[in-house]
């Protein structure tokens, strides 16, 4: 009886663990949703697991199916649930004000990017001065860890056997977003070299990106904050000056937490 008990308490888990990580693969097609294939590729699940999960998710009314695309996006009942937490993320309590501050200095665009699992999740973003802002990411984005300049960022603060684990985990997400393990590696150890990530080529044509992490007061990495520029306004001089203003930034948000 025991044993039969843990037997199905093994597969509630599980089949949970598969529903959540279905959830957080939709949550990348934001507003257009995403094809059953694609949902099957990122997660790595069967597709008969996933078309039967996704459609007991779509009877509770937490992901919807469009008729005419046959696309599958995050339920209406999803951000109906959130309201019963009203209060603010505590990183972007303690970011708001530093934010505020430093894309006045700089004057391009910057992003404030959480970690969440082994997804890298950006929660605010700032438009500088400068006339040409770089609108690459949308607040909800959401990208495996490896992918984004962010990302790397993070994962080259972390410890080198978590990094690499989750490199290994997401591996098959990154054919998606045009990289590999070995070049997320790559970007790691540079990252680790400057102190900070550089991003030569951004996910935009003609920009450049520049990341530092921040972490929590026992030291664990919990986000990034990026600066992303065309090309032209990073130059050696000016990078390094961007990458001090953001180091220092990235102090006083783990001052706040």
């Amino acid at each position: 009886m025991t044993e039969r008990r843990n037997q199905n308490s093994h597969g509630g888990t599980q089949a949970i663990q598969r529903a959540l990580a279905i959830l957080r693969t939709l949550a990348t097609g934001r507003d257009t949703g995403l094809p059953l294939a694609e949902v099957v590729r990122e997660t790595g699940l069967t597709r008969p697991t996933v078309h039967r999960i996704a459609h007991v998710l779509i009877e509770e009314g937490i992901v919807e199916q469009n008729s005419k695309t046959g696309r599958y996006t995050i339920g209406r009942q999803v951000p109906e649930l959130a309201l019963a937490r009203r209060s603010q993320l505590p990183l972007l309590a303690a970011a708001r004000n530093v934010l505020t501050q430093i894309s006045q200095d700089i004057g391009d665009t910057l992003f404030l990017t959480a970690r969440t699992g082994r997804d890298a999740l950006c929660i605010d973003r700032r438009m500088g001065a400068y006339p040409i802002q770089i609108l690459s990411i949308e607040i909800g984005a959401r990208r495996p860890l490896g992918v984004s300049s962010a990302g790397v960022a993070i994962l080259a603060a972390m410890p080198v056997k978590e990094a690499r684990h989750i490199i290994a985990l997401n591996g098959p997400r990154f054919e998606t977003y045009r990289t590999d393990a070995t070049t997320v590696l790559s970007q790691i150890a540079a990252a680790k070299r400057r102190g900070y990530n550089l991003r030569e080529v951004g996910l935009v044509s003609g920009t450049k990106s520049i990341s530092v992490w921040v972490r929590t007061p026992d030291g664990n990495p919990v986000a990034a904050i990026t600066a992303s520029a065309v090309q032209t306004r990073l130059g050696p001089r000016r990078e390094r000056e961007v990458a001090e203003t953001l180091l220092r930034a990235a102090r006083l948000v783990e001052g706040n937490m």
